[in-house]
């Protein structure tokens, strides 16, 4: 499961790789479940793409919220914090029956999470080493993703996301993480002429974007550790 990855830096590659303003309140550099995010989503007002509409269409937006989702159906803001950091990666075999991702995959609210690296834990030396992984270029990565928008009996709104996964047993670089014995999994990594097919896809093709990113493209390195205080 993908818990951690670090924020675009600098922030002109909002507008560079996503077509995007950057954040007026840009989130820390690492993200971690619950702490706060951004994600492109399509405007409201937006037609679907799909192919039938003229092309660039689609117009795009960021949004700010929390790295975890919070399902519709949960009953206080206690309750979606507990939820939250179970629910910042969905299963993309599961989404059109999991209760926590269903409507949001049937409402086509999918994002973009922009991001210039995720971190894996590499357990081959028997101890868990944290490892880096980004794209060979250095570009910044969009990965697909779904958002929600709780609001509470008191009238407060938590604006949430998490990061589509795929299996990645036999992909040739992942399935080096993650815990020994478990499924693999990677997070979706959209092709940079993708965004908009995704973010305008009717859901019955949505599907056809869960698909693993070639190993060739990425690389993995060791977290260095910085020098003792």
């Amino acid at each position: 499961m993908t818990t951690h990855f670090e924020s675009l830096r600098p922030d002109t590659l909002y507008r560079d790789a996503f077509d995007v303003d950057p954040p007026l309140d840009p989130p820390g550099r690492d993200v971690w479940p619950r702490r706060p995010v951004v994600f492109i989503r399509r405007k409201a007002e937006a037609p679907h793409v799909d192919g039938e509409g003229p092309a660039g269409a689609l117009q795009r937006e960021l949004v700010g919220g929390q790295f975890g989702l919070v399902p519709p159906w949960v009953k206080s803001a206690s309750d979606a914090k507990l939820r939250s950091t179970k629910l910042v990666n969905a299963r993309s075999e599961i989404v059109t029956t999991s209760n926590n991702f269903r409507g949001a995959w049937l409402g086509a609210q999918r994002c973009i999470v922009p991001m210039m690296a995720f971190r894996e834990d590499d357990h081959r030396s028997g101890k868990a080493v944290p490892t880096r992984i980004a794209r060979v270029d250095g570009r910044p990565m969009g990965v697909a993703g779904l958002w929600e928008s709780w609001r509470g009996a008191d009238g407060e709104v938590i604006v949430s996301c998490c990061l589509l996964t795929v299996n990645a047993n036999s992909h040739a670089l992942l399935h080096r993480y993650q815990q020994p014995g478990a499924e693999k999994r990677m997070v979706v990594i959209l092709n940079d002429g993708s965004f908009d097919a995704w973010l305008g896809a009717h859901p019955a093709k949505a599907g056809e974007f869960m698909r693993a990113y070639a190993a060739s493209a990425l690389t993995a390195n060791p977290v260095q550790k910085g020098p003792a205080a």
